[in-house]
Formats: C-alpha cells, structure tokens, sequence
C-alpha cells in the first residue's frame, strides 16, 4: 500500500458550523472581520490561499453538507429541504466513501448531517475517537474530517455556565467587548444584539484554539508538508436575516486552504467560489477522476492549479423546519439577485426553533410589537429603520437585486431601478438557465415527492448482497442499482453496550450519523482473499434505502 500511496496527499478538514468570514484574515476583505480574534486560522492563512468570496449553495447546514458531500446541488437531488431523508440518484455516492475506495482511510469525529443516512461504507472510523492516529499502517494516506459544534447557533444563546465553558481558553484580551462591538444596520443596536455579536466573536475565538490544536498535531506527526488542509463554514452566521435566508450574510463562508509545495502561500483568491465545488476537488488532488454526475467542478488541481472560475455561484432557500418558503438566487462578482417564488409570505416567519431560542429573534419580534404599540396610538413608528422594519413585513417583492460592492448588507433593492434593467435581465436568464440545467425538484410540493421517493410510505431495503468464491477470492454483488457493499470479520451480537440511554441519539438520528453496532465495517472494491479462517458477513447499503440484511459466508 505505501508505494501505491506514496504520491497521494493526505487531507485534512477543519470545519465549523455558522459562522461568515470573521476571522482576523479576512480584515477589510468581510464587514466587521476586524473585530476577531483568530490568529490560529490567520496563521493558515498566510501559509495558505484565502478564499475572499466564498459561498455556501444553502444557507442552513443539512442542505449545504449535502452539497459539499455529493458534489450535486441539493435541489437537483431532492436534500434541498431542512430536515429530510432524500433518495439520490443510484451513482451518487460521499465523497470519502469514494477516497476510501482508493486506499484512503477516512474519518470523522463528529456530526453528518448529509440529508440521508450515512452508510457504515463511508468511513473506517467515525466518532470522538475517529483520528488519522488510528490508522494501522501509517504510510496510507487519509482524509480526516474534525467538525467543531462551538460556533453553532444554539451556543451564542445559551446559558451563561455553558458559555463560560465553551471560551474558557480565553484570555481576558481576547475577550470581545459588547460595547464595541459592531452591529449591522439590518439590526437595532441594543443591548441584546451587542451582546450577541460578542458572544458570536468569543466563540469563533474559542472554535480557533481547537482548530490549531489539529493543526498542531498534524505538525508534532510530521503530515503538514504532505496534507492538504481545508477550513470551510457551512453556512453564515446564526441571526435573523442570516442564517436561513440566502442574502450574502446567509450564504457567505471563509474558506483556507493550505497545501506546501502545491498552493502559494499568502494568496488570495478573489472570484466567486462555491464550497459545493470541495467534493470535486478532493479527488482531484487524489489523482483520481471527478466522478462524470458530479455537478461540482474541482477548486484546483493535483499540481495545485486553479481551475476557471465560475461565472455564477447558485443558492436557494426551500422549508425549513415547519417554514415553508422557496427562494432562488444568483450570485456574479458584483451583484446578488433573489427570485421569491412566495412573495406573500413573510420573511420572517415563524421559526419555532429560533423563535424560543434565539435572542435577537426575540428582540425583533418584541420592537415589531412595540411599534405596533405606536400605531394603535396613532403615532408613527420609530424604533427601528425602514430596511429593519422591512425585513419583518408580511409580504416581500418578487426579485431583488443588490449591488454588493456598494451595499454589501444587501439593504437596497434594485430590482425596479431601470438603470440595473441590463443586470436584472442577465442574472435572471442565468437562473432559468440553471434551473433548466438541473431540473428543480423544490418546484415539486413536497409530499408528491415524497410519494415519488416512497410508493409504500415505508424505505425500501437494500438487497442483501450475494457471496460467491473462486480461486481463492470472495465476490460480492448486489442487485440494488447504487448498492454499496460492506464486510466485516465481527460477527452480529458484537454491539456496544452501555447502562444509560445517549442524550444525543435523537439528534444523531436526524442528522443520519452511522449506525452504532459496535462492528467495523470494510469497504468492498473487489474480489478479495478471506484475511480469517472463519465466516465473513456482508451487508449492502444504497443511500436512501434500509441497509440489507447481512449475509454470512460460508453460511453459518
């Protein structure tokens, strides 16, 4: 394995839940990225790329992993709402399902969330544990995929005992004073978003020690020359307006990667790019081909050369949770334009997850009553401005368009200004064009497409792979179009056990984590030698279906 290995770099993923460019890199680059304090992930940078404009496809994390996943647009696969469980076509198949095909061993520590079940194919190892330190011989190469929750929305609400937890590293210096902290026009500067924008900032402070704890570990093993290491966001920042929405704010990302030898240190990159385009890429740099149903294109190359640029970068926005909206936009070097398919529902709709949680949600829903106060004594409203006051209106305009170079908080609309007529035409030709480019499966009303996935309202099962041996080697097959096949030497009843019940299992399940049986799980490429005397057992996996019942061989 390590002569067949040895030109292969291993790769390294940092990544981080909502969170938009605020790291201290990215200072005159993004709005108010001065105020971080981030000098792990600057370091990256200056021995790395920067990637200044950098988008999401989703501005809320299932739909966007699963982009950055398949390397597919979620609406083309039907994982564009949030939360489902979607049936892809049969070829699509995880990106490190495809690495560990090719001899790497791949893992990740935390968290999915790929808008379908993980098979057990995906990874060798998943979970807290899972480390490129586990792999058993140390010349093959890896692709590990550390996920850190600190920056998620939920933390900069919590509660102060878990907070004080969470930037317990901190230095008093590095703390960030809510009285200076910069809040953006779309909200009112109160005390409550002062507060947030404070606790956002020490979290994403906190989120760069343990991302420069991987990256020290990578140096103390001596992998950081032949380890491509990528830090990405799935999304933007966790507020109102943000994530959720597919403004900039919502859609924005930093995105770093580094690679010695193969990417020019303290380089930027300033075109448009999508974070979709990080599963292409990844076999790329491998030397293996870009899988053909991939509508990802590669970053840059095994040589560490850029690839074209992408004229237009393509979002939307479909349900989420019980909020059910449906927005499409496109994105060029200059302008953002937005295409409301529900102009007459809110922006703003109720959201029951943020509405209990999110405390500046609260606090727009409490000045929005406040001026309705106003009103009912005739009074004209004044707490908040009219782009604040017009993001909580019951209705909103068909298209928007913004110019981003000078309005980069996307607060005027120059969709009916006859002097951006040209643009407004031009990008929205190039949605219809991508929408008929990759047929839009958010058109469809949910349930018929749910009835379309599942005929029976149940998931189909994968079928259970046939064993058979000749000369010596094992073959597998399974006749399920797209079926996956997994092996292992452990035999059923091996799962692990534990007195108490997980607090996280029902998260786990929503997020389609792997399933927990105590069994590791090889990837079947090809007809194989038995590595024991005794009987393996099989099973088959296709992404969207049950995984099959296992077949032993020999039979027991």
């Amino acid at each position: 394995m390590a002569s067949r290995n040895a030109q292969r770099p291993n790769i390294l993923w940092i990544s981080t839940h909502d969170i938009n460019p605020h790291l201290g890199c990215y200072a005159g680059i993004y709005p108010d990225a001065a105020y971080a304090c981030t000098p792990n992930l600057d370091r990256m940078a200056g021995e790395g790329v920067r990637y200044d404009n950098a988008l999401a496809t989703t501005p809320v994390c299932g739909p966007s992993r699963s982009a950055i996943i398949t390397g597919m647009y979620p609406t083309a696969i039907g994982t564009m709402h949030m939360r489902t469980k979607a049936v892809p076509p049969a070829e699509v198949r995880p990106i490190p399902e495809i690495l560990r095909g090719a001899g790497y061993y791949c893992t990740n520590n935390a968290f999915t969330d790929y808008q379908f079940h993980t098979p057990a194919t995906v990874f060798d190892d998943f979970g807290p544990q899972a480390h490129w330190r586990n792999r058993p011989d140390p010349d093959q190469p890896f692709f590990a995929m550390f996920h850190g929750m600190v920056t998620h929305e939920s933390q900069i609400y919590t509660d102060d005992e878990r907070f004080a937890h969470n930037t317990r590293r901190l230095t008093a210096a590095q703390r960030h004073d809510p009285d200076a902290a910069p809040v953006p026009p779309v909200y009112p500067d109160t005390p409550v978003f002062r507060q947030a924008v404070a606790r956002y900032n020490d979290l994403i402070t906190a989120m760069d020690y343990w991302a420069g704890d991987i990256l020290d570990q990578l140096a103390e093993d001596g992998l950081a020359h032949n380890t491509l290491v990528i830090f990405w966001s799935d999304h933007g920042r966790g507020f109102p307006r943000e994530k959720r929405w597919p403004y900039e704010c919502g859609l924005r990302v930093p995105l770093i990667a580094r690679w010695p030898g193969k990417l020019a240190p303290g380089t930027h990159r300033t075109a448009p790019v999508c974070t979709m385009d990080l599963a292409a890429t990844m076999p790329a740099v491998a030397g293996l081909p870009v899988p053909a149903y991939m509508q990802a294109r590669p970053l840059f190359d095994a040589a560490g050369v850029h690839a074209p640029v992408r004229d237009y970068i393509f979002g939307h926005r479909d349900r989420m949770g019980e909020t059910e909206d449906t927005v499409r936009t496109v994105r060029d070097a200059r302008f953002r334009y937005l295409r409301n398919l529900h102009p007459d529902r809110p922006y703003m709709q109720h959201q029951e997850y943020a509405d209990q949680v999110a405390s500046t949600w609260q606090e727009l829903r409490t000045m929005r009553f406040q001026e309705a106060g106003a009103l009912n004594l005739g009074l004209l409203p004044t707490l908040l401005t009219p782009a604040q006051r017009h993001f909580l209106s019951t209705t909103k305009p068909p298209e928007e368009l913004y110019d981003l170079t000078a309005d980069p908080y996307e607060t005027n609309n120059l969709a009916a200004d006859p002097a951006y007529a040209g643009e407004l035409l031009r990008l929205s030709e190039a949605l219809d064009a991508w929408g008929a480019a990759y047929p839009d499966l958010g058109m469809l009303p949910e349930a018929e497409l749910l009835q379309s996935r599942r005929p029976t309202g149940r998931f189909a099962w994968t079928e259970a792979p046939q064993v058979s041996s000749a000369n010596g080697l094992l073959t597998a097959t399974c006749a399920t179009p797209g079926g996956v096949i997994g092996w292992t030497d452990i035999p059923p009843g091996h799962e692990a056990s534990s007195d108490q019940e997980d607090p996280l299992a029902a998260i786990k399940n929503a997020a389609g984590d792997p399933e927990e049986d105590g069994r590791a799980w090889r990837l079947y490429t090809g007809p194989f030698s038995s590595p024991v005397p005794g009987p393996l057992w099989f099973r088959a996996h296709r992404i969207g279906f049950l995984a099959s019942r296992e077949t032993a061989y020999p039979k027991e």
